[in-house]
């Protein structure tokens, strides 16, 4: 008989695992210790389940241990929680939760998918009937039942993470009204504050009531007059939600007390630390998944990323390296996606406050382009934004908003972070082109393209938040948009000359002042810049232009 190889913990990184180790070794003995009901079951469809778009629950169990036993030869143990780990003897404590008898494991290897737990806020009322999180089948089941069983109506969703958007928005489909509370002034903080205003927007669009920069300060049970199946939300500044159903969306975290109680290092993340192996402080001792504190691949930090691709390589990786396969993990760049009713909202790499805090010198644009080419029917702009190094132009990160062609986008850009290109090579990228696909010049080679110009000195970039500190007695905001464009919308206080009127009015120009320049977009007043720069004028092209400013400033508007 081979190594034996325990592991605990039957999703994501777990499963992956177990697979891997019996590909790489027909003669080991790999037991998988569960302490629910299910193994390899698909926690990422949950809300979707809630709001019906996934009909059939059984679509949602990946694997059942009868089908692992066959395939893979695992002895997959459910309802079998392990308790303790003594690293010395390399043994394993484990209760079987249906019979509650404690049995000891040995293992040559060990490997730790403990996951994470959902954040439960430490506020009065938080344990009232009608208050869920969503991690487990149990969870969504509990849900459903509820729903059904109160006739619920209006929903409260505390957080808006990746989780509370996707259940605010399926709850929504399901036909409840919905607000969304979230304490910090934006939703999802993986992005920047201008590129989450598309997705408040978004929410308001559909009647979501989002309440920001508020946070939670306790549930009560109703007053007269007040209809609450479950709670009323009382927010910091006062404001009372009633609720038939509260959803938890607060983020998670780590699992890792067996870990600690075992003696291996935590991290200061409260994460279990491990090397680029895999490996614990323990011997013989692996970690995997949302248990694990792992190294940002931008910034080089400890971090938090609790994704399902991560989790999945991380089990492989770690089945390697116990099977004598050598591999490495490279750290884990954050890329995630989030549909919001009629948008899409992907990220990847490095946001702006992680650079900042880092350390690490940053430059970004913002392009609108269409997501294919404009003559063809059904076009539509995306927000891309993209962040770089103004010396080496090595690549950060980017983030992406819009109704078509987003993931696209940042797989390319995803790919490319990991490939360690600069902004040279992203322009330079050869991407697949027809008229209902892309275009000539994909946004993602215009983002290159754009970076370029900055990095070569040929346009000076100004933020959107720059310009509300504005000395409008040294600055001027002049608007390259064409008439009709301007008449739906402006910047407060700026100057309007169409494109195409430009060389004919420069005289018209202050030239002991700075002039903003914009347009819809950004392109027009580059070209604007390229004029008023070789004709002696100090110039800046304000980052997306019209479009980054007009979402930042409407998405940030209290409900």
């Amino acid at each position: 008989m081979g190594q034996r190889v325990l592991i605990v913990g039957g999703v994501a990184g777990g499963m992956s695992a177990a697979t891997r180790a019996r590909r790489l070794a027909e003669d080991a003995e790999i037991v998988v210790f569960e302490r629910g009901p299910h193994v390899s079951f698909a926690n990422c469809g949950l809300p979707y389940f809630l709001g019906g778009e996934i009909a059939d629950r059984n679509k949602l169990l990946v694997q059942t241990p009868e089908r692992l036993k066959a395939v893979f030869n695992l002895d997959i143990r459910t309802h079998a929680e392990v308790v303790s780990i003594d690293p010395e003897h390399k043994e394993i404590t484990v209760r079987d939760r249906t019979s509650n008898r404690v049995s000891t494991e040995r293992y040559d290897a060990l490997i730790l998918s403990t996951g994470a737990a959902p954040v439960v806020p430490r506020v009065p009322g938080a344990d009232r009937p009608g208050h869920f999180a969503l991690r487990t089948l149990e969870d969504m089941d509990a849900i459903d039942g509820w729903i059904k069983e109160r006739g619920a109506t209006n929903g409260v969703v505390v957080g808006g993470g990746f989780i509370g958007l996707e259940v605010a928005e399926q709850l929504h489909r399901r036909g409840l009204r919905i607000s969304v509370i979230e304490r910090n002034p934006q939703v999802l903080k993986p992005f920047d504050p201008e590129m989450a205003a598309h997705l408040h927007i978004e929410l308001r669009k559909h009647g979501v009531g989002l309440y920001l920069n508020n946070g939670l300060s306790r549930f009560d049970s109703p007053t007269a007059g007040e209809r609450a199946g479950a709670s009323v939300v009382v927010l910091a500044n006062g404001t009372r939600l009633p609720a038939d159903v509260v959803i938890l969306g607060l983020g998670v975290r780590p699992e890792a007390k067996l870990a600690r109680d075992a003696g291996l290092v935590i991290g200061p993340t409260g994460g279990v630390k491990v090397d680029a192996h895999l490996r614990t402080s323990a011997p013989d001792v692996y970690a995997v998944g949302d248990a694990i504190e792992v190294t940002h691949g931008v910034t080089g930090r400890p971090a938090l990323i609790p994704l399902g691709g991560p989790a999945n390589r991380q089990g492989r990786t770690a089945a390697d390296n116990i099977f004598g396969v050598p591999s490495a993990y490279p750290g884990t760049l954050g890329t995630a996606i989030v549909r919001v009713f009629d948008r899409t909202a992907a990220v990847t790499g490095a946001n702006e406050a992680q650079l900042k805090d880092a350390g690490m010198a940053f430059e970004a644009v913002h392009l609108h382009p269409n997501a294919h080419a404009g003559y063809y029917p059904g076009a539509a702009p995306l927000a891309l934004k993209v962040l770089f190094d103004p010396v080496t132009g090595r690549l950060l990160g980017a983030q992406a908003v819009g109704a078509d062609g987003i993931d696209k986008r940042i797989d390319v850009l995803a790919t490319a972070l990991r490939a360690g290109m600069t902004v040279d090579d992203v322009a330079d990228l050869e991407l697949c082109y027809a008229p209902p696909f892309g275009a000539a010049k994909d946004p993602v080679n215009l983002a290159g393209m754009a970076a370029q110009n900055v990095r070569a000195g040929l346009v000076h970039p100004i933020r959107w938040d720059e310009i509300a500190s504005l000395d409008r007695t040294l600055a001027l905001i002049l608007d390259f948009r064409d008439r009709a464009e301007r008449e739906a919308g402006a910047i407060p206080g700026s100057v309007h000359i169409p494109l195409g009127e430009l060389r004919a009015r420069l005289d018209e120009l202050p030239r002991d002042a700075e002039i903003i320049a914009h347009c819809a977009s950004g392109q027009r007043s580059y070209n604007a810049c390229r004029i008023l720069m070789q004709n002696g004028f100090r110039c800046r092209n304000l980052v997306g232009s019209f479009k980054t400013w007009k979402a930042a400033v409407d998405g940030s508007r209290p409900t």
